[in-house]
């Protein structure tokens, strides 16, 4: 079977920059072999594998040393270059950089270098919410199936980008009203309800689409590599932030709509029905609770059985 790719991957011109770097900087490829080694007993995934090598790629390219050989002044300048020249909202790509560099000094044992970093500001932004009529004008917005079942589960089941991606058939308990978000952000697993129209979204979408292993797989053009290298059949993370945005706009959503929106709308929903901080918690897969205190807008006791917010989303329709 050929993949056809219309244009070059994230992942690709990541990979493209760490082989440059091995082929052309003395020392690097076996830096990046120790580094990858450390990355990946951390727990870190590798897609932050790949993101931390390739600006520690870019960074021997243009000194044509390893990091941890480069002098401190120079890493300096080229932060402060770095900082100029990509001075974008999130600040992503110095934040990446030296999150890198401090992978690679505690790599070669430089806890001194280490501490001279400059420290990473975590922006207070409260997260945005949609409102209950909002959210049933985005349920409905796609033409396709397959985007309105797959922004159901999103909003429904509280995923990340990437768990929703990685869902398999086997993952869903019809019987028990669950689903298995297996192996989550911190390689954690968890059970989310299902609720009763999901279910039957499901269903239907499963008989009509007849889908083998991955719940939702990408279009050909979509396709892209793994970390390891085998092809990801699986829905991509464009496709889907690009389902997500398309809808939004046909139901004439004027805030700012992200994949991650939907997360944020789930727990606050649940919040406000009156399920307890420490439920939702375990419900979003979060480490610590300082994370989920940022949806407790109003105050909460006692606690309520886990539900999806779909079911009080529409409360009169069948159980079965």
């Amino acid at each position: 079977m050929l993949f056809k790719f219309s244009k070059t991957s994230t992942h690709e011109k990541k990979q493209n920059l760490i082989e440059q770097a091995c082929a052309q900087v003395k020392g690097f490829s076996a830096f990046y072999q120790k580094l990858s080694k450390i990355i990946v007993l951390s727990g870190k995934s590798p897609s932050t594998l790949k993101s931390y090598c390739s600006h520690l790629a870019k960074l021997s390219l243009h000194f044509g040393q390893i990091p941890t050989e480069i002098d401190p002044d120079q890493i300096n300048d080229y932060l402060y270059q770095v900082k100029v020249e990509h001075n974008t909202p999130s600040d992503s790509y110095f934040k990446f950089t030296v999150y890198g560099l401090r992978f690679a000094y505690r790599a070669a044992g430089m806890k001194d270098k280490r501490i001279e970093l400059p420290s990473i500001k975590h922006d207070k932004k409260l997260p945005v919410v949609l409102s209950r009529e909002e959210v049933k004008r985005l349920l409905t917005a796609p033409k396709l199936l397959k985007h309105r079942i797959a922004l159901g589960l999103l909003y429904g089941c509280g995923l990340r980008c990437f768990e929703l991606r990685s869902l398999k058939l086997s993952h869903l308990d019809f019987d028990r009203k669950q689903v298995l978000v297996y192996q989550g952000k911190g390689k954690k697993d968890r059970y989310v309800p299902l609720s009763n129209m999901l279910i039957r979204g499901l269903k239907s979408y499963i008989e009509a689409e007849q889908p083998q292993t991955w719940l939702f797989n990408g279009k050909e053009q979509e396709i892209t590599l793994q970390a390891g290298g085998d092809f990801d059949s699986r829905y991509s993370q464009r496709g889907l932030q690009w389902a997500v945005n398309k809808a939004a706009k046909d139901a004439k959503i004027q805030k700012e709509v992200s994949v991650h929106t939907l997360r944020h709308t789930y727990a606050t929903h649940l919040l406000e029905e009156g399920l307890d901080i420490m439920s939702i918690k375990d419900l979003l897969g979060h480490a610590c609770i300082d994370t989920t205190l940022v949806y407790l807008h109003v105050a909460q006791s006692g606690r309520v059985k886990p539900f999806s917010p779909l079911d009080r989303l529409y409360p009169n329709t069948d159980k079965k």
